[in-house]
């Protein structure tokens, strides 16, 4: 999805949320972050918030926010993808990751082994593969960020390894209309939904 008019759109979409909810008398708010948990059966989203709203620069140091998710199809877009990945800093040489029992964020500090900049979707390198890839043997891990363009992989300290595939991966970035904490009127996945597409 394009990204650069992220958040005209989010104010466009709370306007016409907001105009709709008038004539309830109350209105509502709007929410938006990266997923760390999805129940499918007791169908609740996980989501830490976005406390920057820049499209371009994310900061995932919110508050953890669950909502559980509409019953009506039409006011709910695709399931999420969970993953506990909240930022790569290459300049720090460091993943920091939400960790879920803890429920705080962990910084993890890594050795940089490649380092490729510039890669699209499309490219060769990442087109068809399931990232991160993990490589025990190796010690190696290897990660692709579609927004940062970045294809990286690293070694991390033993301990890490054994750590769950989704430790390294970045949930998908979703957005909730609410009036009432924890209860989602109106539920979009923005990884999974093009709105330009026709």
């Amino acid at each position: 999805m394009a990204k650069h008019n992220w958040w005209a759109l989010v104010a466009a979409l709370t306007a016409v949320l907001m105009l709709g909810g008038l004539g309830c008398g109350e209105l509502g708010k709007v929410d938006q972050g990266r997923v760390v948990a999805f129940d499918p059966t007791k169908e609740t989203v996980t989501f830490i918030n976005d406390v920057k709203h820049d499209p371009a620069n994310p900061d995932y140091s919110g508050a953890p926010m669950t909502f559980s998710l509409p019953k009506d199809p039409m006011e709910r877009g695709a399931d999420p993808k969970a993953g506990l990945r909240m930022k790569l800093d290459t300049k720090a040489r460091e993943i920091i990751i939400y960790d879920l029992p803890t429920k705080s964020m962990k910084n993890i500090a890594y050795t940089l082994i490649d380092q490729k900049e510039g890669v699209g979707k499309n490219d060769p390198l990442v087109a068809g593969k399931k990232f991160p890839m993990v490589d025990k043997d190796k010690k190696a891990i290897t990660i692709y960020s579609g927004r940062q363009r970045l294809l990286v992989t690293f070694s991390v300290p033993d301990e890490y390894l054994t750590m769950p595939a989704d430790t390294w991966e970045a949930g998908d970035e979703v957005r909730v209309y609410y009036k009432e904490t924890g209860k989602a009127l109106r539920f979009m996945n923005i990884t999974k939904t093009d709105i330009f597409k026709k």
